[in-house]
């Protein structure tokens, strides 16, 4: 038996867990993931290729984002398909490809809501591109044997719908065309045994067509404004070392028409495409550099945005817009009108404000650093363009790069963040005067796991987990002994709110396919459709209005790791979004107003193949961690007034009954 002393430790210990077990048991919410309000290092994720990622994509259609990996070998592809559950990715299938892979383009190109890969490789002649599809098929995979089509130069082609019936073509040049535009029409028929993928054709092309670049940043994206995609192109000008780009207008049915050429300035790195500052139009961002090393790294660096000069919005939404007949701003309801007036001016003139140079130590300080523009790993060589993403969600793009210091094997490169913020004394990008559209200032803190890579070759923006912020991919040379990826995961928490959509390809207009050889039923999310256009009004909390545009997958060539939705931010907000219009590529009623959205949800969008249908939309709301806050709040304050009812009822039927009883006891006077 015991003796009473021996009691106390069991005692205290009996105590102990008396208080802290029943915390742990009626708390009713998860531990978080990840802790701490900063970009947290999340290690490699399941991704074990010493290889690449050269392909983000839906492959299961379960609306998680999913990787595609090309090994070191060049010819082994690998799909990674997200598991929400275990929170990693999980390798699926696997399959090897005969010749040298250049590039990998996801996509539904035979349009029955599955993601298919057209691979682009090497083909007998050193100077071609071999294209070869590779369909999906039920239940997980892709056909053992691809479908070919004509080849193309080493210009890699990119995908569009060129004739407006929302199928995948390719615009590019083929060989023998004499630099003449030529388009790889879809010619898929389900119905039709051996039927080809793609047809060769001319375009309706009106003007001076070039010569593309390569490696080029061409883009299907919207620069005039009327939610309709068109077509920007690098060309090279052959009787000089410079290049230039070309924008042709979509004119639906009668094709595209030559709208501006310029100059591109000399240095000219990949060229990206954003709404930089919150205007509606979608603007021109890229680097230029004195000099590139062989091994891809730009000395005397600037990095340097043309916005997009269009029709302005509106301030008030009764303002017409017209000013002595003419345009003069855009009212809210009719954002996606074209402004024929378009144009980028790239010209260094003082008074000119819509190109802006900054000077890359301005953005990046650091000791002479340069920029990395190149990935010289792969062979040929790769463009690595700047990356840009709104990562704290204030609806205004920042900046990623790869800044350079150092020189030789002791050379340092390490993916910085430059955040976009009001211009003023001091900011970069703002000039002497302190005025200007948009700076940018460095991260800091909160930012350990990217300060500690030293041997980073790209990097990409992308949502993992779908849980609403941006978060980062860095590929890596291995070089650090630290592997060849890492995934960042953004973990701040910011009060403001984004919206993330998608248009699909009218693949089963009704959201549903059915399965010809299964009769299973699947949903067509992961399409990768190109050419798709958002733009928005939305009020901030001062009750000012303000326009966005953002473009859905306008760029695919060169490994360009471009999400299939579009992710942007709205700011700080207390209402619905005003106006979210959507285009697509259909040559009639090619876009949809959608009123009243509501933020912090994802938006899918379904035009119709038929002129006679409807379009279809879909509102997935996120489960945000606020809800289970929101829930408890509800529960606690009805029990506290449900107490208070309870408490009041009990004193009523109390004096009720004590009034009976005086009743019971008052004698009638009258009576006696």
């Amino acid at each position: 038996m015991l003796h009473a002393a021996n009691w106390r430790p069991y005692t205290r210990l009996v105590l102990l867990l008396s208080l802290v077990l029943p915390a742990y048991t009626i708390w009713p919410f998860s531990p978080k993931r990840f802790a701490g309000n900063a970009f947290l290092g999340a290690g490699p994720m399941g991704v074990d290729d010493d290889g690449n990622i050269i392909a983000f994509g839906d492959f299961n259609g379960d609306q998680f984002l999913d990787l595609l990996g090309l090994a070191s070998d060049r010819q082994t592809l690998s799909v990674y398909l997200w598991d929400h559950e275990e929170y990693t990715f999980r390798k699926s299938a696997v399959f090897r490809h005969p010749q040298r892979v250049y590039n990998v383009i996801p996509g539904d190109f035979t349009q029955d809501g599955r993601l298919d890969l057209l691979v682009l490789s090497q083909a007998a002649s050193a100077s071609q591109l071999a294209i070869q599809l590779y369909r999906a098929q039920s239940g997980g995979g892709f056909e053992l044997y691809p479908i070919s089509s004509p080849p193309s130069v080493m210009a890699q082609p990119i995908p569009m719908d060129m004739n407006g019936d929302l199928k995948i073509d390719l615009f590019g040049t083929a060989p023998g065309s004499n630099s003449q535009f030529k388009v790889w029409d879809n010619a898929w028929n389900a119905s039709q045994k051996n039927s080809p993928i793609f047809n060769l054709v001319d375009p309706k092309f009106n003007g001076a067509q070039c010569t593309l670049s390569n490696p080029h940043s061409n883009a299907a994206v919207d620069l005039n404004g009327d939610c309709l995609a068109d077509i920007f192109l690098v060309c090279d000008d052959l009787s000089s070392a410079s290049k230039y780009f070309q924008i042709w207008v979509n004119n639906k049915d009668d094709g595209f028409m030559l709208a501006q050429l310029g100059r591109l300035p000399k240095g000219t790195q990949s060229i990206s495409f954003a709404d930089m500052d919150r205007d509606g139009t979608i603007d021109m961002v890229f680097a230029t550099c004195s000099s590139v090393s062989s091994s891809g790294v730009g000395s005397n660096c600037y990095i340097n945005i043309a916005y997009n000069q269009q029709l302005p919005l509106c301030a008030s939404t009764t303002d017409s817009g017209l000013r002595n007949g003419k345009q003069v701003c855009r009212p809210p309801e009719q954002l996606c009108t074209a402004d024929p007036d378009f144009r980028f001016d790239l010209s260094e003139r003082s008074d000119n404000d819509a190109f802006v140079r900054v000077p890359l130590a301005d953005i990046f300080p650091s000791n002479s650093p340069s920029l990395l523009v190149m990935d010289t790993t792969q062979s040929p060589a790769l463009p690595v363009p700047l990356k840009l993403g709104d990562a704290n969600q204030d609806g205004f793009p920042d900046i990623l790069a790869i800044i350079v210091t150092g020189s030789g094997s002791q050379a340092s490169r390490m993916p910085q963040l430059a955040m976009s913020e009001p211009c003023g004394a001091g900011v970069a990008g703002c000039g002497r005067t302190g005025k200007g559209r948009r700076g940018w200032s460095l991260v800091k803190k909160g930012i350990e796991p990217l300060k500690s890579i030293r041997d980073a070759r790209t990097v990409a923006f992308f949502d993992m987990d779908e849980d609403g912020s941006l978060d980062i991919m860095v590929q890596r040379t291995g070089t650090q002994g630290e592997g060849h990826i890492l995934f960042v995961q953004n973990n701040f928490y910011y009060d403001a709110f984004f919206l993330k959509a998608i248009v699909l390809n009218g693949a089963c207009g009704s959201s549903v396919c059915k399965d010809a050889n299964t009769s299973a039923q699947y949903h067509p999310y992961g399409v990768s459709y190109s050419g798709a256009t958002y733009k928005y009004t939305v009020l901030d909390t001062s009750g000012r209005r303000s326009a966005a545009a953002v473009a859905q997958l306008p760029q695919t060539a060169y490994h360009a790791l471009l999400t299939p939705y579009s992710y942007f931010g709205l700011g700080r907000t207390n209402n619905y979004i005003e106006n979210l219009f959507v285009g697509s590529t259909k040559h009639s009623n090619h876009y949809i107003n959608m009123e009243g959205v509501i933020p912090n949800s994802k938006v899918v969008i379904v035009p119709p193949l038929e002129d006679n249908e409807a379009w279809r939309r879909e509102l997935y709301l996120r489960p945000g961690e606020w809800i289970p806050w929101v829930t408890l709040t509800v529960i606690a304050t009805l029990g506290i007034l449900a107490a208070i009812v309870i408490v009041l009822h009990l004193n009523e039927k109390r004096e009720d009954e004590l009034e009976r009883r005086r009743a019971s006891h008052h004698i009638n006077f009258d009576a006696l």
